[in-house]
């Protein structure tokens, strides 16, 4: 669980980050949660959007996704949300 000085901590990191994943119409697959899963692993934090074309909306998709990688919700801005999750091996943020 993160703290409101991590979570702001971490929402500042974020700010100037650009999405590297997009829901689409398909919403969340098997393979788009493994891809997650995989850059959480690298990169600790990262920004998501979804797209127009998809039925559903940004916190749906953000709570349902950090629940099934073990990850931590950080923010949700319009169609874009924000997920942590400390790395095991590559760990590249403190917080604070």
């Amino acid at each position: 669980m993160l703290t409101g000085k991590q979570r702001s901590y971490l929402k500042s990191l974020a700010n100037t980050m650009d999405p590297i994943f997009q829901v689409g119409k398909y919403g969340i697959t098997d393979n788009f949660i493994k891809q997650v899963d995989d850059a959480l692993e690298k990169r600790e934090l990262l920004k998501i959007k979804v797209l127009n074309n998809s039925l559903l909306d940004a916190k749906e998709v953000a709570s349902e996704l950090a629940e099934k990688v073990n990850a931590e919700f950080v923010q949700s801005i319009g169609n874009k949300f924000v997920l942590y999750r400390e790395s095991k091996k590559n760990k590249k943020i403190i917080l604070p």
